[in-house]
């Protein structure tokens, strides 16, 4: 009798894949992806069910690890990873996850993928892995635990504590839910709240949360460094201006039924302060990066200061065309005057930033990315091309741009 699994079909490379990708291995254990290995991965699930044993991605990797001696035993060239994401979800998750799988390919030469999962929310992978490599086998993995009802309620209670999908849950309608108390009380009406929630949702459907939440803390609040009298001062100023904005609304609507120019009076008043307000914050920003030894990291804060300039012009300059403090033809004249200068300040920092990378030996430093997972070592720097390569740990070259720096000491970081 013919054997089922002819000689060709086992000498096929297999890699079983398990996904993490909102890397709750790194979150709960400090192990960072990607895990290679048969012993790296034993140990990775082992640990991150000590850590939290109703997580399902620790089976995952129980189920990859099964998976791979059954193979191995029936005599495949079979190999293991976990590869993870990142906790903010959405395009970085998928970002980190696509890079490590190019070092699990590079490591690892495979023909087929098995790919391991333990739900819905590993799916949105399939193309980035099918993009490289042929899939043999998608194996879920389910809690028998989670297949009843009552267990089911338990399983969305256990999600709600996590950070990520309690401020979606809970933190937003109380926002909410406060921000039209608070105008109720102070007799504001339902037009500011309305446009709090539709400045949110602005920043959330441009994508912007996750650098405002970034931003927002590296802050540092604390009495014990200099930079903390610049963001209480920057702090002060937003407030001062949100009281001027709301006083100069408040005196135009009085004395004109134009709601279009009794919110731009009050937008007018806002933006005062605005320049002092983005000065302050960068320069605690730049007193931050240089008290940590970041000196490189402020010379990004340049880009910051041309934009800032750009934008705040155009608004101002807008708006007081708007109520008819200045012709049409002067807005377009401060519009001009104010991308030069932005565009200027922009190129300047990143004159500065190049000659700073130009000036430090990068050869042989360490690469991490900005989750601190190894990529390599730097082999060769080419200012002139803004490039530089660095040889990873599998002894592979990778081109990167030297805009992608976000770190520049002991080690380099890139994003």
């Amino acid at each position: 009798m013919a054997s089922r699994i002819s000689p060709k079909q086992k000498e096929e490379r297999i890699l079983v894949l398990a996904v993490d990708i909102d890397n709750d291995l790194f979150r709960k254990t400090g192990i960072s992806g990607p895990l290679t290995g048969r012993v790296q991965n034993l140990n990775g699930a082992s640990q991150l069910a000590l850590a939290d044993p109703e997580d399902t991605d620790s089976n995952t990797m129980f189920e990859a690890v099964k998976l791979y001696d059954e193979l191995k035993k029936d005599g495949y060239g079979v190999s293991i990873a976990t590869v993870t994401g990142s906790e903010k979800e959405g395009y970085d998750a998928d970002r980190e996850f696509a890079r490590q799988f190019e070092l699990v390919l590079d490591q690892n030469k495979a023909d087929g993928c098995i790919l391991v999962t333990d739900g819905a929310s590993d799916n949105r992978v399939l193309p980035i892995i099918q993009s490289r490599i042929k899939i043999n086998s998608v194996r879920y993995v389910t809690m028998k635990q989670a297949q009843s009802l009552e267990n089911t309620y338990f399983t969305l209670l256990e999600k709600l504590k996590e950070p990520h999908y309690a401020r979606i849950v809970f933190g937003i309608p109380a926002v909410l839910v406060l921000l039209f108390a608070v105008s109720y009380f102070a007799g504001w009406g339902w037009e500011l709240p309305m446009a709090l929630i539709g400045l949110y949702l602005l920043v959330k459907g441009f994508g912007l949360e996750d650098s405002l939440l970034s931003s927002f803390r590296g802050f540092g609040f604390s009495v014990e460094r200099m930079s903390f009298a610049f963001y209480l001062c920057s702090v002060i100023f937003v407030v001062a201006g949100l009281f001027i904005g709301f006083g100069n609304y408040n005196s135009q609507a009085k004395l004109s039924a134009n709601s279009l120019a009794a919110v731009s009076y009050g937008v007018e008043g806002f933006l005062l302060l605005l320049p002092i307000v983005l000065l302050l914050y960068l320069l605690g920003r730049i007193i931050d990066a240089r008290s940590t030894r970041y000196l490189f990291r402020s010379f990004k804060y340049g880009s910051y200061i041309g934009s800032s300039i750009i934008l705040w012009v155009l608004l101002y300059s807008f708006v007081a065309w708007i109520i008819g403090q200045i012709y049409f033809g002067e807005f377009v004249d401060y519009a001009i005057i104010a991308l030069a200068i932005g565009i200027a300040v922009s190129y300047l920092a990143g004159a500065l930033r190049r000659r700073t990378i130009a000036s430090r030996r990068l050869r042989g430093k360490l690469v991490v990315n900005e989750l601190g997972a190894l990529i390599g070592k730097v082999d060769r720097v080419n200012i002139k091309k803004g490039m530089f390569v660095i040889n990873t740990s599998f002894g592979n070259p990778i081109n990167y741009s030297v805009d992608r720096i976000v770190e520049l000491s002991d080690k380099v970081v890139i994003k």
